[in-house]
């Protein structure tokens, strides 16, 4: 283990070449404080270890760890890093070296007791999860609010969790929602201060939200960074108060929004218990948070009564005690569910049922929420959730005609899978380990997707099994989020190194999953075949792209087979759940198009390589060009230019660009030449300087001070030599690789776009997000991945019970950052009707067998 701190090299500088996704979710910023905070995690059963995950694979300065209890059989329900070698050792110890394996800049330690609070002094965000009682959590709370450390709270059972956040009396926010500033060109600023915006764009700003201006004519006063906070009036139109005193409008203009640090007040658990805030994880189940709310207290409260016991698994006499404690409770706090409203007995009842229950769906959903919020806790970036949180998924339940839940089915059988069977029963238990499932991709989301499917069982039995394919292979990169990976297995296959990493968490899945490095398209259907496909009862994409996606899709319609959907950017996830004959498919609406880029700059060092190549082979490729090609802009169009109306060329969102005065001391202007220097010897076949080497200023400005640059003529065609006396001459293209730091694209891309960016006066960017935008990176961070997969998870269930209800499926939109939570039922397949006959427009099709004659067509209709 390293003993540098969170990934921090002595200079200071984050380790992009693990971080770098995660950097382009969080920001350097954000990351650099989280590099600051000690963290302690309560508890390392599935829920604590899966927060610890994410939270480790992020960057803290140190994870610390407290569970003296010893393993169980019944833990491997959801802890991943147990095994049955572990049982009887102290969870904390067995827990540490797998956590401190993920990642070599955050040490992990262990806590030994917890006896003495003022210990907690010592952490920057503490987190209490659900071996830790009520009584306890008031307890750590109260020191941890008096002493502004942050707290956050945790606990699932069976399909129902919860969460609280206590982030002191003054907490900080710097970024509400990490989305970048907004931007837009002014039209018209009236005297009254309304802003309209040019050509029918949209502002994009929200009520509160602060912006300042800069090239506004007439009212010079506003350029000068004053903030001005926005009144919106409309998509088009916002106002920022009165601008009389300033002067009166002319033209142009440039509204730039401002992120301004808020403060938010929490209060202490003790009081929020009896007066909750609420966050609303689904609004269809608007009643049920405060339900819950004391639903959960009462199970403390049994515990309590129990000896620490809860109740016992469809056991009616303990479900009634727990339905009395929470109608006692809701006398004593009335405010929780308020006048009127009666205590949900059917609700309580079914949480007493699953209290034993340890779903790793659930578990995954709160260990990404959570840890997301620790995050939040240790850097300020985004919105804290604020405070209580509650989630469930009763749809996850199997059909009780189908699979009857008593006490006699929901027993424990002495198996790993113990705290599933008690909340689905042994005969739903058995479904999910024989069935026959396909796994398109091994990346970020294929990781966690495995790690729960071994956790269930899923495919592990007689009948059952598991395919999982992925062309990848592994990166340094991947290491942040991909957790299965180690830095050992950096190039190796991720298909095969995810699959053996989870049969070393579940010994049964040994033999069972069938690792592929193909890809999945049309080039392989003589691999995945007609009969390959007909085999699977279900399929789930863990893909990182609409065109993959779309295929496996259309093969789903094809051979009618239900597929589980996911994604992320960032924070934001989403899940959808297609079924044949019951839902659209994925293709059946479609996300809107990419924002592109222009290639100009990331192809000048092909084009220009290619157009030699093709002017020395092609004889008429000269008249050809001129054709197409633009001429230089200032020469056909000077700053004075104008219009064929006598308007001025350069107006409204068309501005003048200015030449820059060469100075070799102008970082964008000399790595402009140091870069576009190298990438024009390699077009040449000329060995570049060491590329690894810190080029020399003084040696570059010995050699342009001896160069005479030729004034611009607009037509060079008339300099260029015969292609006669080139013969057999070529230009080398070069092709954009945006993760190799040594080859100057980066660098070029980033000093040339900077340079343009000065001849029009727009706002250079750094390297960093040069790289991100030019190299097209999807920002990606572990918690909302294990958020995502969890969720999809919970929808599995639902599949493997063969539901046909439309309304117990739900799709998914998260966005962590915010947070928010939002669920709808799945679009329903559209229906058509021909001669009396309904079909299902997407799924329905003629099936004709065989190699048949036109009479026997004709027959067949």
């Amino acid at each position: 283990m390293s003993s540098n701190n969170s990934g921090l090299s002595a200079a200071g500088e984050i380790d992009e070449s693990l971080y770098s996704r995660q950097l382009y979710v969080l920001g350097k910023e954000a990351m650099l404080k989280m590099q600051t905070s000690n963290v302690l995690i309560l508890g390392l059963k599935g829920l604590g270890v899966e927060i610890a995950k994410n939270v480790v694979l992020a960057g803290v300065k140190s994870m610390t760890v407290f569970d003296p209890e010893p393993v169980q059989l019944a833990d491997l329900s959801t802890q991943f890093f147990l095994t049955e070698k572990d049982i009887g050792q102290k969870r904390g110890d067995v827990t540490r070296a797998k956590l401190a394996e993920l990642n070599a800049y955050v040490p992990v330690n262990v806590l030994d007791s917890l006896d003495d609070v003022t210990q907690l002094s010592q952490f920057q965000v503490v987190v209490a999860t659900d071996t830790v009682s009520l009584e306890d959590k008031v307890k750590i709370n109260e020191f941890c609010h008096s002493s502004g450390i942050r707290f956050i709270s945790s606990e699932t059972r069976g399909l129902f969790g919860n969460t609280f956040v206590d982030l002191g009396d003054e907490f900080t926010v710097l970024d509400p929602t990490g989305e970048e500033p907004r931007t837009g060109m002014v039209s018209d600023i009236e005297p009254d201060g309304t802003v309209t915006m040019l050509d029918d764009n949209r502002h994009g700003l929200e009520d509160g939200n602060f912006v300042r201006f800069s090239e506004v004519e007439g009212l010079d006063k506003l350029n000068d960074g004053t903030l001005f906070k926005v009144e919106v009036l409309g998509p088009f139109a916002f106002r920022i108060g009165s601008v009389k005193e300033y002067g009166e409008y002319k033209k142009g203009g440039i509204f730039t929004e401002v992120k301004v640090p808020r403060k938010i007040s929490f209060k202490s658990l003790k009081q929020q218990l009896s007066n909750p805030e609420f966050v609303f994880s689904d609004f269809a189940k608007f009643d049920r948070a405060a339900q819950l709310h004391l639903g959960f207290q009462a199970l403390h409260q049994f515990a309590v009564r129990h000896n620490g016991e809860l109740p016992r698994t469809m056991n009616d006499e303990d479900a009634n005690e727990l339905i009395k404690l929470v109608t006692d409770l809701s006398v004593q706090q009335p405010e929780v569910l308020g006048e009127g409203v009666d205590v949900n007995e059917d609700l309580i009842k079914e949480l007493s049922y699953q209290a034993r229950g340890d779903i790793p769906g659930v578990v995954a959903f709160f260990g990404g929420l959570v840890a997301q919020e620790v995050l939040k806790a240790c850097s300020g970036k985004f919105t804290p959730l604020k405070q209580f949180m509650y989630f469930d998924s009763l749809e996850s339940l199997p059909d009780p005609k189908n699979f009857p839940r008593n006490e006699k089915t929901t027993q424990p059988v002495n198996s790993r899978y113990d705290n599933q069977i008690a909340v689905f029963g042994l005969d739903f238990q058995k479904k999910i380990a024989n069935s026959k499932v396909f796994l398109v991709g091994s990346g970020a989301i294929g990781c966690e997707m495995l790690k729960n499917w071994a956790l269930l069982g899923l495919g592990s039995g007689s009948d059952g099994y598991i395919v999982v394919t992925d062309n990848d292979s592994i990166e340094k990169s991947n290491l942040n989020r991909q957790f299965l990976f180690r830095p050992k297995d950096v190039g190796k296959n991720k298909s095969e190194v995810a699959a053996e990493a989870v049969c070393a968490m579940n010994p049964d899945l040994k033999g069972k999953i069938n690792a592929k490095i193909d890809k999945v398209g049309p080039e392989t259907e003589e691999i995945f075949n007609d009969s390959f496909w007909e085999s699977l009862d279900f399929v789930t994409n863990a893909l990182d792209n609409v065109d993959a996606r779309t295929y496996v899709d259309r093969r789903c319609v094809f051979y009618r087979k239900p597929l589980l959907e996911s994604g992320t950017l960032g924070t934001k996830g989403n899940t959808q759940v297609i079924i044949p004959r019951l839902t659209e498919s994925y293709s059946s609406s479609r996300d809107p198009p990419e924002k592109s880029i222009p290639l100009c700059t990331l192809r000048y060092f092909t084009d220009s390589a290619e157009n030699v190549n093709m002017y020395l082979t092609q004889p008429n490729f000269v008249e050809q060009t001129l054709k197409q090609s633009g001429d230089q802009l200032l020469f056909n169009f000077p700053k004075d230019a104008k219009t064929s109306n006598g308007e001025p060329f350069w107006s409204g969102a068309k501005r003048a660009p200015t030449p820059l005065e060469f100075d070799i001391y102008n970082n964008d202007h000399f790595h402009f030449v140091v870069a576009g220097a190298s990438l024009r010897a390699y077009n040449y076949g000329i060995k570049s300087d060491d590329s690894n080497s810190k080029p020399n200023v003084d040696e570059y400005k010995s050699v342009i001070d001896h160069m005479i640059i030729p004034e611009f003529t607009p037509n060079l065609v008339s300099s260029l030599p015969d292609p006669s006396t080139l013969a057999g001459f070529k230009l080398e293209p070069v092709d954009f690789e945006k993760d190799d730091d040594t080859n100057h694209h980066i660098e070029f891309i980033t000093a040339c776009s900077n340079c343009r960016a000065q001849n029009y006066f727009i706002e250079t960017a750094d390297r960093q997000k040069t790289k991100f935008i030019a190299g097209r990176i999807i920002p990606a961070i572990a918690t909302t991945t294990s958020l995502v997969t969890g969720l999809v998870n919970l929808e599995l269930y639902k599949l493997i019970d063969n539901k046909t209800d439309i309304e117990q499926y739900k799709n998914g939109f998260v966005n962590l950052a915010l947070p928010f939570f939002g669920f709808s039922e799945p679009i329903a397949s559209p229906k058509g009707e021909y001669n009396n006959k309904k079909y299902d427009k997407i799924w329905d099709r003629f099936d004709i067998k065989g190699d048949i004659k036109l009479s026997d067509l004709i027959e067949h209709f």
